[in-house]
């Protein structure tokens, strides 16, 4: 199949270099002349675990190339995916679909025969249905079906995700964009990924519910660990009793300072603007994303507590930046506001991270970047650990305690146990422990 891809950021470039992996042809396109000719060399426009070796390959082979051609690239495909940004719009909070649109009017004038175009860009409901307008209003003798084709990719595991799939979310009632979806996933098929049909709308909402949903398990057990902390209980031991439970499961009950990332923070947003909208307020999700907002500057009170009620003039050792392990994305990091809570309590902050440094310039002033984890210790009067990379689950205590001005550990993923930094003469203080 001949597949177009309108946008070559995170999710536009995954899929593209998944779908050419499969054996389909993938022409990647995006107006950034500067990404588009990085791209053609190698160049990784942002740090995804085995991606630049699944680039280089298929487009040493030639199945898969880069374009700012839009019109070349949509006149050939037999499929056509916008994976174009859908941020939160300032002032509002509701998804920004300008791009979506604008990249549905270039589409219309550049279709030359019956063509499936594809929204893998999270939207809103009725997304999909506005596409369609626009094409037929901008082109009305054009061949064509918009279908909801939602992304479920985790930053850090994306191809394994888009390959072996929890399942595959297609919305569409025409008969032959439905054959050609299948067709582009037949690869799958042979993993038993399950595909399911859907209409437009249905499959729009299962994208926004399933991170709803997801962000309020984050946030649930993050609400307990501060009871678990009042009462002398374990937060840890709790998620485990409760994860057991089939009905629950194990994942995303991992207490910390909140969930972030680019999907989280601005698709409950979303979700709670389309809810409001239609009269059906999603009060739930409205509390979760308020809590988790709180909550990440709170911890810096976490870290204030540590030291006694007092952190002006003392250094903080930050570690860890990026929303999670294996990226270096920082959008809605809990970095950002927990760092800018401490150097508002008068505190000096240094902060290392293995990949995330440049992009947190900036997101973030006035904080001293190191070249290493004890780099960054030295004569620190406190330890944080915000980012649970694998660099920092092993860390010598031994050297830290030579190293730093106080022993006084913040774990904020309860990577270590009080039990194992205590035996090194450390205070330690994590989430969720009484």
């Amino acid at each position: 199949m001949r597949v177009a891809m309108i946008g070559s950021g995170y999710v536009g470039l995954v899929s593209g270099a998944c779908f050419a992996d499969f054996g389909h042809r993938v022409v990647c396109v995006d107006k950034d002349a500067k990404k588009i000719a990085s791209l053609s060399k190698g160049e990784m426009p942002i740090y995804e675990p085995g991606l630049p070796e699944l680039v280089a390959r298929n487009a040493a082979q030639g199945r898969l190339s880069f374009t700012t051609d839009l019109k070349s690239a949509v006149g050939e495909a037999d499929a056509v995916f916008i994976a174009v940004g859908t941020p939160s719009r300032r002032g509002d909070g509701h998804a920004d679909l300008s791009y979506v649109y604008d990249a549905a009017r270039e589409i219309a004038k550049a279709l030359m025969h019956f063509t499936v175009v594809v929204t893998k860009s999270t939207v809103p409901v009725g997304t999909c249905d506005e596409v369609e307008r626009i094409i037929r209003e901008t082109r009305g003798d054009a061949q064509f079906a918009v279908v909801s084709n939602p992304e479920f990719l985790r930053e850090g595991a994306a191809i394994r995700d888009f390959k072996h799939p929890d399942r595959i979310v297609v919305g569409t009632e025409d008969a032959r964009a439905r054959e050609v979806m299948e067709e582009i996933y037949r690869p799958l098929y042979l993993n038993a990924s399950p595909i399911m049909m859907t209409g437009r709308r249905t499959a729009e909402l299962i994208k926004y519910a399933a991170n709803a949903f997801l962000a309020t398990k984050i946030t649930f057990i993050n609400e307990i660990a501060d009871l678990a902390e009042k009462v002398g209980a374990d937060v840890q031991e709790i998620a485990r009793g409760i994860g057991l439970d089939n009905r629950i499961g194990s994942k995303f009950l991992h207490a910390g300072p909140g969930y972030g990332g680019s999907c989280f923070p601005k698709d409950t947003l979303a979700l709670i603007k389309t809810g409001q909208d239609h009269e059906a307020p999603i009060r739930i999700v409205e509390t979760v994303a308020a809590v988790n907002d709180a909550r990440k500057r709170a911890m810096a009170r976490k870290v204030s507590t540590a030291l006694g009620g007092n952190l002006r003039g003392k250094t903080i050792a930050v570690l860890g930046l990026t929303f999670k392990p294996n990226t270096d994305d920082m959008r809605e990091a809990p970095s950002i506001p927990l760092i800018t809570a401490l150097q508002d309590m008068g505190a000096k902050v240094r902060a290392f991270d293995p990949v995330g440094m440049e992009q947190a310039k900036g997101e973030l002033k006035d904080v001293a970047y190191c070249a290493d984890a004890y780099v960054c210790a030295e004569k620190a009067d406190a330890l944080v650990i915000v980012t649970e990379w694998e660099q920092f689950r092993a860390l010598d205590f031994r050297k830290l305690g030579e190293i730093m001005a106080q022993k006084v550990v913040v774990d904020l993923r309860n990577v270590y146990s009080a039990d194992e930094v205590a035996r090194y003469g450390f205070s330690y203080t994590g989430v969720g422990r009484g």
